[in-house]
């Protein structure tokens, strides 16, 4: 194999919320392993923002869809158009996701709603776009990002924890239910990641924050790209089913 190819030549993926923050590092990341990225988000313009940034640093890697992943007859059609120009996909990663936050005494049902919709539900649908290509592909990988929060909850996020406890045990059926077809299924929890919604926080906040961290600081989305980048690869042929936590230590 020429050394000079990337970790994943001539693969497609999918990447759900790329238009900025942990997904476009995890689309940036395969396109510079030799990917071509399906970049999905809620608008056009930052999956077009997205795309371009990586087309311009690798030409024709990336093509841009606009998408709200809790609509399930929506994900249907742009999973159609995203095989009419890919052929297949090989790789999805379900990253999409939004908060709602409130104490449970004050939580409306919509709110309720809104985040399982679209953390848990948006990653149903997106599978069941794409499965039947993902199937069909040898070493085909499914890779669902989840959050710390969804393992230990918080105050304030139980409709959050909700359902990201929730696509922990999704990835976990999705990892036996695939595995005759030779498809892995695994997820990543991070911790605290330095991004827009990080940075609106104020300096007391984010020190009780780094309170919790061992390590003593932020992680980078860079930091979930390179998991999902080993996720992705060859090199977990082996691993499905599991949970990989990148926090600092937050949570062991």
């Amino acid at each position: 194999m020429d050394e000079r190819m990337g970790k994943l030549q001539d693969k497609i993926a999918v990447v759900t919320g790329a238009g900025r923050g942990i997904g476009k590092a995890i689309a940036e990341a395969f396109a510079a392993e030799g990917a071509k990225v399906a970049v999905v988000s809620r608008t056009q313009a930052n999956a077009q923002s997205a795309a371009d940034a990586i087309n311009a640093a690798h030409a024709g890697a990336a093509k841009a869809y606009a998408l709200d992943v809790a609509d399930g007859a929506a994900c249907t059609e742009v999973g159609k158009q995203i095989l009419a120009d890919f052929d297949h996909v090989d790789i999805l990663v379900n990253n999409a996701g939004v908060t709602k936050d409130g104490l449970l005494l004050r939580m409306s049902e919509e709110d309720w709603d809104a985040v399982l919709d679209t953390n848990l539900k948006g990653a149903f649908n997106m599978v069941k776009a794409v499965q039947r290509s993902i199937l069909k592909q040898k070493g085909a990988r499914i890779i669902n990002i989840s959050s710390v929060i969804g393992l230990i909850g918080n105050a304030g996020q139980a409709n959050y924890a909700a359902s990201k406890a929730g696509l922990i045990g999704f990835t976990k059926s999705l990892a036996r239910e695939f595995a005759g077809r030779g498809v892995t299924a695994n997820c990543i929890c991070p911790g605290f990641i330095a991004t827009d919604m990080t940075h609106v926080l104020n300096d007391q906040v984010k020190e009780e924050i780094l309170k919790k961290v061992p390590l003593g600081e932020l992680g980078a989305a860079e930091d979930i790209a390179s998991a999902a980048l080993y996720l992705a690869s060859s090199a977990a042929r082996y691993v499905t089913g599991q949970v990989l936590t990148v926090d600092g230590g937050m949570v062991m």
